[in-house]
């Protein structure tokens, strides 16, 4: 066995779903499902977190953002970044994106990636597959603050939301509202906004109407539930002085809200249906900004969105925000949105892990002492191998199902040193293991010493230095 002390994880629990990952800071998540699997994206909060631990999250540093997948809601494959800075070298910065997919005439589905450039404006991003390679389409924004129409009340064009809807019509949602001296200023600060786009969807079909939404501020995004459009956003910190629609509470600061129509054109048909998820200090947790993601996922509704959780339990402060999820009851006759609540322990997982096909090491529910690099930008974006920065750095993935026997185990490796397979408790013995010195990238193969059957949790602890791609167990 190796002799090192295992490293702790303090940023999660293994028997907690949030925060999805703990390696990195992420925060504004978007989602798109593709082939039976949830991608996610993010703002690389890290980034900035980098460039000062010590700081404040001030996001000027941020030029890239987070992608992540999931076909089991609870081990998720960390996809690395997008790197806009490079992709796009003309934004400001990078936040908040919102993605859909369409199937094009070429056969192909193609990825539309919106994203804040800093408050200045909204661009996109394409590719045919969801991690990547990105392109930068235009080579420049595609709403900003020149962008003729925008009216004087968004006074910041970004946090885009985007949406297909039955007709394949695509809809983006954008804008930022200021604070003002009134009551009447701030009851509809006039700052949220939607626009029909181009076939080409990175384009603008229509004028820029407003969304008249109460105690506006920002983190707008679209779903289409049922035939109608439902736009949901962030509202401001101000005293909710004025109130006049009935039915309704005034929402609480900072928290999520939601609206409806069947014609997104017309301000006057959009119908204000409540608050579903409140400020994450409201509920235990710490005080933050606030940004949603809805998604329809495997017949059910969960809520994305992130907290200030990880920093406190890393023992670090700046605002730097970490992405959960928690399931959300939505009626889609009614388009009823229940109060959604964070918690720690998230949902349970959705479907067994299979360990008979290729599986990568940076596919995992926790670990500690890992580190991931892209196993080659070239021919294969988005893959990323796994080095243990020291002796005693593991993973865990959850709810293996052996449902035949498992007798031997191949790993893709690189480096001088050894993997041990654990099961169940990070602290039990090896169930096997493998020794290896590659100086190339090279698909290790050893018999186990006893056959693995049945469901189990599985931890590799890794020696110094090892590098780690794919893994799979065979009959």
């Amino acid at each position: 066995m190796l002799s090192t002390d295992l490293l702790p994880q303090n940023g999660k629990n293994i028997n907690e779903a949030n925060p999805l990952i703990t390696n990195m800071y992420c925060a504004d998540p978007t989602a798109v499902e593709y082939e039976g699997r949830l991608y996610i994206y993010g703002t690389n909060d890290h980034q900035q977190y980098q460039f000062n631990a010590n700081g404040k999250n001030t996001y000027e540093r941020i030029k890239s953002l987070v992608m992540m997948s999931t076909d089991d809601m609870v081990n998720w494959t960390y996809h690395g970044i997008i790197n806009t800075g490079l992709i796009a070298p003309w934004i400001i910065a990078s936040w908040a994106p919102s993605i859909v997919s369409r199937l094009e005439a070429d056969g192909k589905t193609h990825f539309y990636l919106y994203y804040s450039n800093s408050g200045w404006g909204v661009g996109v991003l394409t590719s045919v597959s969801p991690v990547g390679p990105w392109t930068s389409p235009l080579g420049k924004s595609l709403i900003d603050g020149n962008t003729p129409g925008l009216g004087e009340g968004c006074k910041a064009p970004f946090d885009p939301g985007v949406v297909i809807d039955d007709n394949g019509t695509g809809w983006l949602s954008f804008g930022g509202s200021g604070q003002y001296d009134t009551a009447d200023a701030n009851y509809i600060p006039g700052g949220a906004r939607i626009v029909q786009l181009g076939e080409d969807m990175i384009s603008l079909a229509s004028d820029i109407m407003e969304i008249p939404a109460p105690y506006h501020f920002e983190a707008n995004e679209l779903n289409f539930i049922n035939g109608t459009y439902v736009y949901t956003y962030n509202t401001n910190w101000e005293r909710r002085e004025k109130w006049e629609i009935a039915n309704h509470e005034p929402p609480s600061a900072c928290c999520m809200s939601y609206m409806t129509t069947k014609t997104p054109l017309n301000p006057a048909s959009w119908e204000y249906r409540g608050n579903y998820f409140k400020n994450p200090g409201e509920n235990g947790m710490e005080y933050s900004n606030n940004h949603t993601h809805l998604h329809k996922y495997n017949g059910e509704y969960y809520l994305f969105y992130h907290t200030l959780a990880l920093q406190k339990r890393y023992g670090v402060e700046g605002g730097f925000r970490s992405i959960f999820a928690d399931k959300i009851e939505v009626n889609e006759d009614t388009l009823q949105i229940n109060m959604a609540y964070p918690s720690f322990k998230g949902f349970s997982q959705i479907k067994n892990f299979n360990p008979y096909m290729e599986n990568k090491f940076s596919t995992l529910a926790v670990s500690a002492g890992l580190t991931f690099s892209q196993i080659d930008p070239v021919i294969a974006d988005g893959n990323l191998f796994v080095t243990a920065s020291q002796g005693g750095s593991w993973s865990l993935v959850k709810n293996v199902d052996f449902e035949d026997i498992a007798k031997k185990f191949t790993a893709r490796v690189k480096g001088k040193g050894r993997i041990e397979i654990r099961l169940d408790n990070i602290d039990s013995s090896p169930a096997g293991s493998i020794n290896f010195s590659e100086t190339e990238w090279k698909d290790i193969s050893v018999r186990l010493p006893e056959k693995i059957n049945g469901k189990h949790d599985v931890y590799f602890v890794f020696s110094e230095n090892v590098n780690a791609y794919t893994w799979s167990f065979g009959k």
